[in-house]
């Protein structure tokens, strides 16, 4: 009996499932000759350079394909020409042989043989050059031809289209991996370990940040060395921020759709080689060369005392669902690295990107984890920022946080000490889960930044979530030995305005991702002062200014761990493009001209001050959630809040419209000692925050709180070297500007 797919076969191509050599353009491949392959060993996985039996120097190929029929390991010369060697040792699923004389710089990939049939799932093309899975590094970009794909995409039948095995050759079309020799001795870096309370993290994409720095060589710029430079490490440095963040750099693709739109994917979430660096980032043009770079990047980064940690996207991966390209893991094993609907033939999508990785699967496990291990121990990494994690923590369908990923990742001697942070969602039934993951874990929490954004344009019914938010989100992460840096506050991220357009724009405006404005979310909870972009009103431009200290301000004194976005210090613009993905360009790149602006450079100034009070101040960050009760019995509550008539709210005023909030920072009796074991004792301070558009008056809280204040911040003056050093005695009636901050240290 033939199966639907051989039916639908078209007239002259070979049978579908034959396991044949694939045709070049109805030609058959001439096949050079084989060169000796030896046993080899089934461990590690991918193509590790080393010296075998007798001394001889070459590679070790091993790829786990379960149900394949045969694996051939295909070499390239520096014309192209195609060698291909067949892998006949299989240990456990796992296919793999020792070919003497492949040096570091080979440019390799798979073909893989077996069924076609993808009404169950297979979808084994051996026309298809694949990238190997753990590959180190990547040689060439991946454009999308019809070749690229496992099935004819142009069948006249589109209801089964993706049924129809397409036999071109696709090698001409698709990188290579590259034989990489991993001989980096790290024992001259000095990882900066900075503990999780106090962390600034700092949001960034590698390219846009570096791209046009007028202090970075023309030819470094958008690269990793870019990035090591020291125009760029002064930036970050003067800042004060601990740890950068970066964008993807894992191998990745650009999508169909923007290639025929002229336009490529720039935030790099559509990845396909999870052990390589990006090679497009690299300012080297050698074969593997990434690999070096990337490290070097690291180790000057680390020298300025600045943490590395990596954005990365296990949960799915660039081949996208049935109608999409066959790269890698879709013809290695399609079933057995994807979660597949009932039907086998459709993909289970929790993620909106076409494929779910099936990480319940041990070896999809074992493909993250030791893509994991080695971001850590061999490339000098810090941690990882989990893009929709959920999807990770999913066991068969539901999320479930005793998943294997989150077991495994909890008793991993590497993973464990490393910074973990999941983005903590999904777009599957059940996959809201902010709150919900395990100790070891932080998450972004975007409650804070619902909150945040919705108290200072004044939308708020009451202020109850805002005192939540403020100190450290108890309500979330109070349970299971979390600490208050479970939170990773943040305001704006890279998905969403720029902090800038939250004060410029009240609706999206992304035409220039040329799918008519419907892209990116509606809910931007944003407020444009009165006008809608750019103003010349000298009014506008001033109050959005203040707007903009007020963010920053709140964001950097809340309990929890900050993160700011690249170029919101200074005042950064997407011209109100909240879902600029595929904007490789002006728009997304920063524009380091504003610091020349008097304005702005106030404005980073005050980021930096702000950050350095932060690093000066335990109370700022501490390790355990606030009590609400004295420390000892002659001590203070070490966190009240207050009306703007200087008494302390009650239960009533939780609950009653307020544009005012006062909250009491109190340093006596901080929980913890320092490494000596000395109790931590630090200054106290009040916040005022006043999201009125008109001046309060507020009374200064009076004895015991304090005796006098000396205000620190006043977010209503651009020029912050005015405002220090203004004293008021307690109990006196201030006013507060509209829409300011004020913070006071007790005097």
């Amino acid at each position: 009996m033939t199966s639907a797919a051989e039916q639908r076969a078209p007239a002259g191509e070979p049978a579908a499932g034959s396991g044949q050599p694939a045709a070049v353009n109805g030609a058959r491949r001439a096949v050079p000759p084989t060169p000796a392959v030896w046993p080899g060993a089934p461990t590690p996985l991918g193509a590790r350079f080393r010296t075998g039996p007798d001394g001889v120097a070459g590679t070790n190929f091993a790829l786990w394909a379960a149900g394949a029929e045969a694996v051939r390991v295909c070499l390239f010369d520096e014309g192209g020409r195609e060698t291909q060697v067949p892998l006949t040792e299989l240990t456990h699923e796992i296919w793999h042989g020792f070919v003497p004389g492949v040096m570091p710089g080979q440019r390799y990939g798979y073909r893989v043989e077996g069924r076609w049939d993808p009404w169950t799932g297979a979808r084994w093309n051996p026309a298809k050059l694949l990238l190997d899975p753990y590959a180190r590094a990547v040689d060439g970009e991946f454009g999308l031809p019809p070749e690229v794909y496992g099935h004819v995409r142009d069948w006249p039948e589109q209801q089964v289209a993706d049924t129809v095995r397409d036999e071109r050759d696709s090698a001409p079309y698709v990188p290579k991996g590259v034989v990489v020799h991993d001989d980096d001795d790290w024992s001259d870096d000095h990882r900066p370990k900075t503990p999780w309370a106090d962390s600034v993290i700092y949001e960034l994409h590698v390219r846009g940040f570096t791209r046009l720095h007028p202090g970075i060589p023309e030819e470094l710029r958008g690269t990793y060395a870019g990035l090591a430079h020291p125009a760029a490490i002064e930036h970050l440095a003067g800042l004060g921020v601990t740890a950068v963040e970066l964008l993807p750099v894992h191998q990745f693709a650009h999508e169909d759709h923007l290639l025929r739109r002229g336009l490529r994917n720039y935030w790099g979430y559509n990845s396909i080689g999870y052990f390589a660096p990006h090679a497009a980032y690299a300012a080297s043009g050698t074969r593997g060369q990434q690999v070096g770079e990337f490290k070097r990047m690291v180790r000057a980064l680390h020298a300025a005392g600045i943490e590395v940690i990596l954005d990365v996207v296990y949960n799915h991966t660039a081949e996208a669902g049935e109608l999409g390209p066959t790269l890698s893991l879709k013809g290695i094993d399609n079933r057995g690295y994807y979660r597949l609907q009932g039907d086998a033939r459709r993909y289970a999508d929790y993620t909106g990107c076409g494929n779910t990785l099936h990480v319940v699967q041990p070896q999809v496990l074992r493909l993250i984890t030791d893509s994991l291990r080695y971001w850590v121990t061999e490339m000098g990494v810090d941690g990882f920022r989990f893009d929709l994690a959920a999807a990770l923590a999913r066991s068969m369908h539901d999320v479930d946080m005793l998943s294997p990923f989150l077991a495994v990742i909890a008793q991993d001697p590497v993973l464990r000490r490393v910074k973990l942070i999941a983005e903590p969602w999904d777009i599957g039934s059940g996959g809201y889960q902010v709150g919900a993951f395990p100790p070891l874990w932080t998450e972004w929490n975007d409650r804070y930044r619902n909150a945040v954004r919705d108290f200072w344009r004044h939308a708020l019914p009451d202020v109850r979530e805002m005192g939540y938010r403020l100190s450290g989100s108890s309500d979330l992460y109070a349970w299971g030995g979390r600490r208050p840096y479970a939170s990773v506050n943040f305001v704006t991220a890279h998905d969403g305005f720029t902090l800038r357009d939250l004060v410029s724009y009240e609706t999206k405006h992304n035409e220039a991702n040329g799918e008519n404005n419907r892209d990116g979310t509606d809910d931007n909870r944003s407020w444009n002062c009165g006008a809608e972009g750019e103003s010349a009103d000298g009014r506008v431009r001033a109050l959005r200014r203040r707007q903009l200290r007020n963010l920053l301000t709140t964001l950097l004194l809340s309990t929890g761990v900050p993160m700011l976005v690249a170029g919101d210090e200074l005042g950064r613009t997407q011209r109100g493009n909240n879902n600029a993905y595929c904007q490789d360009n002006e728009i997304s790149w920063l524009d380091w001209s504003l610091l020349e602006d008097p304005g702005w450079r106030a404005l980073y100034d005050l980021t930096a001050r702000l950050i350095g009070l932060r690093h000066r101040h335990p109370v700022l960050r501490r390790r355990a959630f606030f009590s609400g009760r004295p420390a000892t019995a002659d001590g203070l509550r070490d966190l009240a809040w207050f009306t703007s008539r200087g008494a302390e709210m009650t239960e009533g005023d939780w609950y009653a419209p307020a544009a005012t909030l006062g909250m009491y920072l109190s340093g006596r009796d901080i929980p913890g000692r320092d490494e000596r074991g000395v109790p931590v004792v630090d200054d106290s301070f009040l916040a005022v925050l006043h999201a009125g558009d008109r001046p309060t008056g507020f009374v200064l809280p009076g004895p015991p709180w304090a005796e006098r204040y000396e205000v620190l911040v006043d977010t209503s003056v651009e020029e912050q070297a005015q405002a220090p050093g203004t004293v008021h005695p307690a109990g006196a009636r201030i006013t507060v500007p509209a829409r300011a901050v004020l913070f006071l240290r007790v005097a």
